[in-house]
C-alpha cells in the first residue's frame, strides 16, 4: 500500500449536479460517487448517465475516484457498470461484499470490458457474511480497499449505538487486520450527525487510534476535522524526524538501538517513523495540487 492520503473520503450523490460541480473545490482526499443508496429508484438512469457524463468530462484533480455502483441483485447495477464505464473510473465500489466470489465475478466483468482495464475494486464491508470473509475479500482481484459501512451492519447486528462504538469493534477491526494484510486501503464508516463537530472528532480519533486510513463523511463540514485527525500532526512528524535521527547516529556508532524521551527505538521504530514522514508529504503535495 503507498502513502496516498484516503483522510477523507465524501459521499456524493450521482444524481445531484450541482454537487458534483461542487464536489470539484472541496478539500477531500477522495470521493465516492454514489448510484446506491443516495438515489431515489426513479432517479436511477438519469443519475448513472448524468455520473457518466460528468466524470468524462470534469476535473476533480487529484482527488481518488470511486463509483459506488448497486449490487447486482438488483436490476441497475448491470447498466451502472456498461454506462459508468465510458468515464474510466478509477475504482468501483461494490456494495454489501459477502465474500471473495462477488469480487471474483465484479473482476471477470471489468476484465471483459477495456475501458476497465484499469480500473480497481473497493469494498463495502456492511453485512456480518462479509465481515466474517474479510480475508479473503481483501485479497481478491483487484481488490484496493475496504469501505466499512457502519450503519447496514448496524441494522443487521440489531445492535444499539453507542459513542464508544464498542458493538463495532469487532468488524472494525477484523476489516482492518484484513487489510493491512492484504496491503489495502481500510476506510472507517459515517458519522451521521453531520452538525456534532465533537462528536465527529471522538470518532474519526478512535479510528484513526484503530488504525484506519481516513473516514467516509457524508458532509462537507465535515472535511475539516477528518483532514486534520487523519494526518500526522506537528508533534507526530517532530518525533518521527528525532528517531530517524538518534537511530542514524546509533548505528553509525555500531549500536542496534537508540533511546528518544527515554523510550528505546528499533528499526521496526524507524519505519513507522519513515511512514509518517512519508505520509506527510504525500498529504503536503496533494494540497498543493488541489
Amino acid at each position: 500500500m503507498d502513502s496516498r492520503p484516503f483522510r477523507s473520503v465524501l459521499y456524493i450523490p450521482g444524481s445531484k449536479e450541482r454537487a458534483l460541480d461542487k464536489a470539484r473545490s472541496l478539500a477531500c482526499d477522495a470521493i465516492i460517487f454514489d448510484l446506491e443508496d443516495a438515489v431515489a429508484i426513479e432517479e436511477k438512469a438519469n443519475a448513472r448517465e448524468l455520473l457518466a457524463k460528468t466524470l468524462a468530462e470534469a476535473d476533480y484533480g487529484p482527488r481518488a475516484r470511486l463509483v459506488r455502483i448497486n449490487g447486482f441483485e438488483s436490476d441497475w447495477a448491470e447498466l451502472d457498470l456498461q454506462v459508468i464505464a465510458q468515464a474510466r473510473p478509477e475504482a468501483i465500489l461494490l456494495p454489501k461484499v459477502n465474500s471473495a466470489a462477488d469480487i471474483e465475478d465484479l473482476a471477470a466483468r471489468l476484465d471483459a470490458m477495456p475501458q476497465m482495464a484499469e480500473t480497481k475494486i473497493w469494498a463495502m464491508m456492511e453485512t456480518p457474511q462479509g465481515i466474517l470473509n474479510a480475508g479473503e475479500i481483501a485479497a481478491a482481484p483487484r481488490m484496493a480497499g475496504f469501505v466499512m459501512g457502519t450503519n447496514d451492519l448496524a441494522k443487521e447486528l440489531g445492535c444499539r449505538a453507542r459513542a464508544d462504538r464498542l458493538p463495532m469493534q469487532y468488524a472494525l477491526q477484523t476489516c482492518l487486520m484484513a487489510a493491512r494484510a492484504a496491503g489495502i486501503v481500510a476506510i472507517d464508516g459515517v458519522y451521521n450527525a453531520f452538525k456534532d463537530g465533537e462528536g465527529l472528532r471522538a470518532e474519526c480519533e478512535q479510528g484513526r487510534d484503530l488504525g484506519f486510513d481516513g473516514k467516509t463523511l457524508i458532509h462537507p463540514a465535515q472535511l475539516a476535522i477528518a483532514n486534520e485527525i487523519f494526518a500526522p500532526d506537528a508533534e507526530a512528524i517532530d518525533l518521527a524526524q528525532r528517531q530517524i535521527a538518534a537511530f542514524d547516529a546509533a548505528t553509525a556508532q555500531g549500536q542496534g538501538v537508540a533511546v528518544v524521551d527515554g523510550k528505546i527505538v528499533e528499526n521496526l521504530h524507524i519505519v513507522t517513523a519513515r511512514q509518517v514522514l512519508s505520509r506527510a508529504e504525500a498529504i503536503k503535495a496533494l494540497q498543493g495540487a488541489m
